[in-house]
Formats: C-alpha cells, structure tokens, sequence
C-alpha cells in the first residue's frame, strides 16, 4: 500500500513529538526525584540537629544540678554557669552548651535605669538612642499614660502604620521588646559582627542587681563604678575559681559596685545549645530558660526552638 509523503512527514513529526513529551516527562520525574532525595538528605541533618542541640540542654540541666548539689565544692571539669561555652562530641557530630544564671543578667523590669543605659553604650548604641530607648522602656512597664523626656506611650504607639497599645506592665518576654520604640531586629537580635541585647537581658532573675559571679564581662561594665581591669580581675577570678577573696580582690572598687550587685545565685538558668554534624557549618540552636525547684525536680519557663525567630513590628500582629 503506498502511502503518501506528505503522511510519512505527518507521522515522523508525531513520533518526534512524543519522544520529546516522554523525555521531558523522564526528565521531570528525574529532577523531582533528586530534589526530594536531597530534601529528604536535609531534613534528616536538620532533625539530627535538633535532636543534638536538645541533648545539650538536658546535659545543661544536668550540670546544673550536679553543681546545686556540690555548692561548696570546686571539682575539675564542673560546668560554670557564666555563659562560658563548652563542647560535647558525639559519634555523628557534636552540641555546644553553655548555662547562664540568669541572677546574671540585666532583668529589664527591675534594673535600674542607668544599668540598662551602660549596657546599651557598651554595646554600640549612641548616647541620644540609649537615652530614648531606655526612657521608653520604662514608659512601657509603668502603669501611667505619663512618658519621660524621650520615652514614649500609648500616643506614639496608636499612631503607627499598625498601632498597638503599651503593655503598662512588666514585660512577659523579651522578644516583646522589638515593639518598643528605638529597637531594632539588629539592636534586638544582633548582626553578624555583634550580639543583641536581648544575650544580656532577662526577665526571670527577680532582683534589679548583677550576680558578678556570673555576669558576662560586658554586663559587668554595665554595672555603675566599674572600670574594665576591675572587670577583667573578676573574669581571671572565675578562671582560677578563686572567688571566695573577691571583696579582697577588687578593694575600694567593691564598696562602689555594692549597691549594685549580689553574689549569690538564683534557681533560674538559661542554656543556650547547639546541635551540628560533622559535615555542616550551621547549627540548630535551642534556648531553654528552666526553674530548679529542689529534689532534681525542674520545670521549663522559656523555649523556643530553634533560638530566634526575627521579626518587625510591623509585621509582629
């Protein structure tokens, strides 16, 4: 049977076609494939992470009741609870941990005023954006309508592009912070070249005073009178865990600093941790705040994983 040209290039064209559809559709099911496979690769990384990064945490606690229980004792190789870091390496990888009594740090609904200010210029903000970021922090916890020099109330707040009203209370968290006026994600959270300030704040310590034996160095330069050698005496202290001698130590420089520290800890800690594997540079990181209340009993008042979460407050209702 003859069959006619113009049919035969018809019938070439349809079979051109189908083998392009086929190879494509081949080729979809081949790309969809590796990008579920490397999908699938990464969620387990991430999962084992996490997993890591909640392991330290629990050794955090841990450490935290081992030395609870040895007070009085100094014992090589103990876990300090002054935000020094440390490092557990596990078969697949390894989490960092490290524990902050929160006795150390600056509790921003009983700090004093001027505390808080040293610790925004020791940490980079200009003396008129501490002013005003420190006068609408305590705008924002007090219970009046009335704002200081450069603080601000419910007024300011109602007239954003999304208003909202001051809390007039203390704050519940310090992520509550990004709604204050003068603060930024990058004040807040920090950058890739500093940290925020919400790594020397908290609020859970229940004393407007600085634990100095557990403060990190740049909350000790917060505290009014103290010079930096006297901040680096203390540090060199913990090393050498001599702190019994620190009155001594520090001479006339401790009778200025008194009415503004304690040197006695509290039963809040915070543990910061990390999970990584072997292969990978970036972390899953987990912040736990936890509550000893006595017994090897313990209850959490704070987590949030991973760590941060950055928002605006523009976008934050």
């Amino acid at each position: 049977m003859h069959i006619p040209a113009s049919q035969k290039g018809i019938a070439l064209v349809m079979v051109l076609w189908i083998l392009t559809i086929l190879m494509v559709t081949v080729l979809s099911f081949s790309y969809m494939t590796r990008t579920e496979t490397h999908a699938a690769f990464f969620f387990k990384q991430e999962i084992e992470k996490k997993f890591l990064a909640e392991a330290g945490v629990e050794r955090g606690i841990m450490e935290i009741f081992f030395r609870m229980q040895n007070p009085s004792v100094e014992v090589d190789g103990s876990w300090r609870s002054d935000s020094t870091p440390y490092k557990v390496q596990t078969d697949n990888g390894y989490y960092t941990v490290s524990i902050t009594d929160e006795s150390g740090k600056v509790d921003i609904n009983r700090t004093s005023e001027l505390i808080l200010k040293n610790m925004l210029s020791n940490l980079g903000s200009a003396t008129e954006d501490a002013d005003a970021i420190v006068d609408s922090i305590m705008d924002w916890r007090d219970a009046d309508d009335l704002y200081r020099l450069h603080g601000a109330e419910n007024d300011y707040y109602m007239s954003l592009p999304k208003p909202y009203k001051a809390r007039n209370a203390n704050f519940e968290t310090l992520e509550e912070l990004i709604l204050v006026k003068g603060i930024t994600p990058e004040i807040l959270y920090g950058d890739d070249n500093k940290k925020g300030i919400i790594d020397f704040l908290t609020v859970n310590s229940k004393t407007g005073k600085i634990n100095i034996f557990t403060a990190t160095k740049e909350i000790l330069l917060s505290i009014p009178g103290m010079s930096s050698e006297a901040a680096d005496l203390i540090m060199t202290l913990r090393e050498t865990r001599d702190m019994q001698n620190i009155q001594a130590a520090l001479g006339q420089t401790f009778s200025v600093i008194a009415p503004y520290i304690v040197t006695t800890g509290s039963s809040v800690f915070s543990i910061d941790a990390a999970g990584y594997k072997e292969s990978g540079k970036a972390g899953y990181s987990v912040r736990a705040i936890v509550d000893i209340e006595g017994n090897n009993k313990y209850k959490y008042i704070y987590y949030r994983s991973p760590m941060y979460v950055k928002y605006d407050r523009n976008n934050s209702h």
